[in-house]
């Protein structure tokens, strides 16, 4: 058998690891331009390559008469050319077979082509097939001259790969050959799985109760994950992955049409046990990685914080309200982990309103009582001005000195700041991403609060954390105001506990969200006047600050001169581009009441609390995502008055388009829209680029393998705990992880 790598990497592969760490490189014909080219598709591995899946797949082992085509069926035809017309424009050819007639369509005309399409010649042809008003038709296919009743040759189902300019299909279908070949030459074992593992996994308890948002778990059954039309298909978990992989890149042929289709449906919906057997895999090495980094964090110590604190009684009776049951055990839970020298990681959600600043703060105090300082980080300058306000009101009447860390300081006040925190002149430090730069060096770090944590990367995270005193780790508290659907919770804070505040304060209002046509804005400018005249206030919200015609949407600028041209109120204008000074002193404005409308873009989508704010508008809702929807909507309803959501779309409107608009109109209830933007959009999307390093999957789906995570959730904790396996565990999350060993001690 002839080799598959490269005579001058024959070497590496020798005293490589395993061959599917292998750089592609080592493959036979891969030179700089294809390693370039393949780099473009996130493929550097061989192991990168053989995760690149088909996303379709060309069934060349059959004729299909013409009358049983289908639109957008890629096919093999054979007929008689019965016509062919040659013009400037290009060339249309018609063959006929027995049961009707098929046009193909060449937009560019060669020698060669002109030549074989002659009248009477007989075709055999594939290509995509379009049906429209012009009637059944091909553009540019594959074509092949034969004779009457030749054999059709079967080369089998062709994979489809997703692919760039200048890499075609034939060289990738090559490729995974040869690593394929590669990987099986090596007689490397790529599973760590045996059979008492499946053996535990059949035996999950069934079924689940409904999880914390009151959203049902699905059981992971083994009829569950296991369900194929094919009774003989092998269960997922009696494949290894090396033979999963092979099946998904060569599938066997099927002489019943019926499961030959099923079967292409499966591979390409990524439900056939081969990719199942995949996606546990990889779900189970995520798991791991978050285990380890859990693991990781046990190790270290954190400063124990007495489990009474009287800056928190003075505190609450400060507040001219109670906290609300959820808000009350969420603070327990809180400071039960802070009592130990165990730290604490701990997540807290809770839907737009439900209190989770003053929970935070209530934190802080048990660490300002124990004599540790206490950072609280978020992602925009906004939202930082926001807690700083808040933290100065609750704190600075306590005798607790709150200081301030952002970018755009001077040079002197960042140099003052400095200082302060070094030699423990403030107690709280509010702040953005300025918190974790080396140059800022903290006296006694106990606790960490960041906000809205999807928007920073985990390396940020892990930098604030390295800033307590020697020897020591502050406690870690994460809030966020998006609600994270329970898979995606597992699959992205898997490492961290989880409280959540599922109650709002008494006399929040329901918000009655309204979905206009945007040709209808000029009714809708009229009901922001009434509003205004009658004392309440509104948000106008622009996805943009500056105009732009690539994305057809209206900038906060434009609109902030339209408005104020077109009514008697008193508008401002706030925008991620300001200062922070100006920002500060118009989100001041409007809450003091001394503007009726304010103009803005998303920088105002959380820490902003006027309840006397009763009206917003969203333009252009139809580009932004459900879960930023819904925290802009958090902006109105927070006090007694009947509050109004109005998101204006720009038509033509997908279905899609609608489908989510009508989402956000129907519910109120952060964890179902949640639900949904994460089936419409991906993990990815909906807790930010940032966040890639936790959520990047080469081919599971939070929302499509609920089932499976749970399995592998499973297979993990059994995993973690068996230490004769720890170098296998190694391997199989490096393997899927390689940049885990940034987040852990893997």
């Amino acid at each position: 058998m002839p080799t598959s790598l490269n005579p001058s990497s024959q070497a590496s592969a020798n005293t490589a690891q395993t061959a599917v760490d292998l750089p592609v490189h080592v493959l036979a014909g891969v030179g700089s331009k294809i390693e370039g080219q393949l780099e473009q598709l996130g493929i550097e591995r061989l192991f990168d390559l053989l995760l690149h899946l088909p996303r379709d797949y060309e069934d060349r082992s059959r004729l299909i008469n013409i009358n049983d085509l289908q639109d957008g069926q890629s096919a093999l035809v054979e007929g008689q050319v019965t016509y062919v017309d040659n013009k400037r424009s290009g060339m249309t050819v018609v063959i006929e077979d027995a049961t009707g007639a098929l046009q193909l369509r060449f937009f560019k005309v060669y020698a060669g082509l002109a030549q074989t399409m002659t009248l009477g010649t007989r075709l055999r042809v594939f290509g995509e097939v379009k049906i429209s008003r012009y009637g059944v038709q091909m553009a540019h296919p594959e074509y092949n001259v034969v004779a009457p009743s030749a054999p059709v040759v079967n080369t089998g189902l062709q994979p489809i790969y997703p692919t760039v300019k200048g890499l075609h299909q034939n060289k990738l279908r090559t490729l995974l050959k040869l690593a394929l070949q590669t990987v099986y030459q090596q007689g490397l074992p790529l599973t760590i799985f045996n059979s008492s593992d499946w053996e535990a996994v059949n035996h999950l308890p069934a079924p689940l109760p409904k999880n914390a948002y009151g959203l049902p778990v699905t059981t992971p059954t083994q009829q569950a994950v296991n369900t194929t039309t094919n009774s003989s298909a092998p269960s997922w978990q009696n494949l290894t992955l090396f033979e999963a992989l092979t099946l998904i890149h060569t599938p066997p042929m099927h002489t019943d049409i019926m499961l030959q289709v099923a079967q292409l449906e499966q591979l390409k919906e990524r439900t056939h046990p081969a990719c199942q057997r995949l996606i546990v895999e990889e779900l189970t090495a995520h798991q791991l990685s978050m285990l380890y980094r859990r693991k990781q964090l046990h190790q270290h110590k954190a400063p124990k914080c007495d489990k009474q604190s009287p800056l928190a009684y003075k505190l609450l009776a400060n507040l001219p309200f109670s906290l609300t049951a959820a808000q009350n055990r969420v603070v327990n839970e809180i400071t039960s982990d802070m009592a130990t020298s165990i730290p604490m990681l701990r997540l807290v959600q809770g839907d737009v309103g439900a209190g989770k600043t003053l929970v935070a703060a209530l934190a802080a105090c048990y660490a300002l009582d124990s004599g540790w300082q206490v950072a609280v980080m978020a992602p925009t300058e906004i939202l930082a001005e926001q807690h700083l306000i808040n933290f100065k009101a609750w704190f600075e009447p306590l005798g607790i000195g709150v200081g301030w860390l952002a970018g755009k300081q001077t040079a002197k006040q960042r140099r003052e700041a400095l200082q302060a925190v070094a030699e423990n002149e403030v107690q709280v430090v509010v702040g953005t991403h300025a918190l974790f730069q080396e140059s800022v060096v903290f006296a006694k770090l106990g606790l960490a609060i960041i906000d809205e944590q999807h928007r920073f990367g985990v390396e940020q995270r892990m930098a604030l954390t390295d800033k307590g005193v020697a020897d020591s780790t502050p406690h870690q508290l994460i809030m966020t105001a998006t609600p994270i659907p329970r898979t995606l919770a597992m699959s992205a804070y898997g490492d961290m506990d989880t409280s959540i505040i599922d109650e709002l304060p008494p006399g929040r209002t329901p918000i009655t969200t309204v979905t206009i046509d945007r040709a209808r804005r000029d009714e809708v400018i009229e009901r922001i006047a009434a509003n205004c005249k009658e004392g309440k206030q509104a948000y106008w919200v622009c996805p943009l600050v500056d105009d732009s015609s690539t994305l057809n949407a209206q900038a906060a600028e434009a609109t902030y001169a339209d408005l104020s041209e077109r009514l008697d109120i008193r508008i401002g204008m706030v925008h991620g581009k300001m200062k922070g000074a100006e920002k500060q002193a118009v989100m001041a404005a409007f809450k003091n009441g001394d503007l009726d409308l304010l103009v803005a873009t998303t920088v105002i989508e959380v820490g902003v609390d006027v309840p006397n704010a009763s009206l917003m508008v969203i333009e252009n809702a139809e580009r932004l995502g459900l879960s930023q929807l819904h925290q802009l909507r958090g902006r109105v309803g927070r006090g007694s008055t009947k509050s109004f959501c109005v998101l204006l779309y720009q038509t033509p409107l997908s279905e899609t388009g609608i489908e989510r608009l009508n989402v956000l109109r129907d519910s109120n209830d952060g964890f179902v829209i949640a639900q949904k933007d994460l089936q419409l959009r991906g993990p990815g999307e909906l807790l930010g680029k940032r966040q890639t390093g936790n959520v990047g999957y080469y081919v599971s789906d939070l929302s499509r393998d609920d089932n499976l995570l749970m399995i592998a959730s499973h297979l993990a904790k059994r995993l973690i705990n068996d230490d004769s396996r720890k170098a296998e565990v190694t391997q199989l999350i490096h393997r899927w992880m390689p940049e885990a060993s940034k987040y852990t001690n893997v």
